[in-house]
């Protein structure tokens, strides 16, 4: 192998590497993921272990960085970044990039070894999507459709066991909606469900308590009429993280707006058991509170397979539902009915 390809290896080598470590300190110091971070450190080894398949003396042998042309070029985007987003998805991009170059031209001398930086390019694509949608959660919303509440006091199951059914059914989001617990028993639950959460891609909510919510890593906090503002709330938690309302009628919908909340929660939308002291409010406040709000728009109270979908079309973004799923014989069984049956 000639010394400008091994320069090119190298140079790529060292980016793809660099990155990994960006990636897997926001995962760690910023996230505070342990998943996340696992899948970055583990990406990073394997990349050192595969580029190992070219003896070392040979890669720093061939490094020059005083005759590199490249060092003295830069543009203005290099030298800022606008917030930590920011900074994850620069490195990102540049491990895919970095990955791309040392795939192509291992194909001229070691093809193995191509097919091997092509599994972790493809690995790269998985770990960015993942932790920016992590860093994000807000631009989530859009994508969820079935959220879940889970209260263990309603589970046939245990909470773990009935949390993990949910999310291989499908759920997008589970919200942890505990009101007898010790601080310390629910933020030990909600670290525990938090993790399940990320590790499956979904989102997790607090019901409540902010202040929980970011000791547990969630994504978010859903509050009550009665409880904290929107805008106490964002005092509390970090700048990116989901702050959603309860709602129940029009008046209580226009002024939870007024606060700016990253989701209205509507209901309940049919007779409820979990409350079945709340009147349903039927399908039309959901017609009513969409051409308010054109954000998202969680239909809950009543919800089942049968009647999920009617809600997706009077112009709820998504529906949650609680008692239909966490007192199901299958969770997941029952997770999964609700799902299918919701519009595309």
């Amino acid at each position: 192998m000639d010394r400008a390809h091994l320069r090119l290896l190298d140079a790529n080598f060292n980016r793809a590497r660099e990155a990994l470590r960006v990636m897997e300190d926001c995962a760690r110091f910023l996230l505070d993921d342990s998943h996340l971070s696992a899948l970055a450190k583990q990406l990073r080894h394997d990349l050192c272990q595969c580029i190992a398949q070219i003896p070392a003396e040979q890669l720093l042998g061939a490094r020059d960085i005083i005759g590199d042309v490249g060092t003295s070029i830069s543009t203005a985007d290099e030298i800022a970044r606008l917030d930590q987003t920011a900074v994850l998805q620069a490195a990102a991009k540049r491990l895919t990039e970095a990955l791309r170059c040392l795939e192509e031209y291992s194909k001229i001398e070691t093809p193995q070894i191509a097919r091997e930086f092509e599994k972790l390019r493809y690995r790269a694509y998985d770990l960015e999507k993942r932790i920016l949608l992590r860093t994000d959660p807000s631009n989530r919303l859009g994508r969820v459709r079935l959220y879940v509440l889970l209260t263990e006091s309603l589970c046939r199951l245990p909470a773990m066991e009935t949390a993990e059914q949910i999310l291989a059914g499908g759920a997008d989001c589970i919200q942890l909606r505990e009101k007898d617990r010790t601080d310390a028993e629910l933020l030990e639950l909600a670290c525990k469900i938090a993790q399940l959460c990320h590790q499956a891609g979904a989102l997790f909510i607090m019901n409540d308590r902010p202040d929980l919510a970011v000791l547990a890593g969630s994504d978010g906090v859903h509050l009550g009429q009665h409880d904290l503002t929107v805008d106490q709330a964002r005092k509390i938690v970090y700048p990116r993280m989901i702050v959603g309302k309860s709602t129940h009628c029009l008046t209580e919908a226009r002024c939870a707006l007024i606060q700016g909340p990253d989701y209205l929660a509507v209901g309940s939308v049919f007779p409820s058991p979990t409350k079945p002291q709340v009147t349903a409010c039927g399908l039309q406040l959901i017609r009513d509170i969409r051409r308010l709000y054109p954000g998202p728009l969680i239909a809950i109270g009543g919800i089942t397979h049968q009647n999920a979908a009617d809600a997706i079309t009077a112009g709820a973004t998504a529906v949650a539902t609680c008692h239909t799923i966490l007192t199901a014989d299958s969770p997941r069984a029952a997770t999964a009915a609700i799902k299918q049956n919701l519009p595309t």
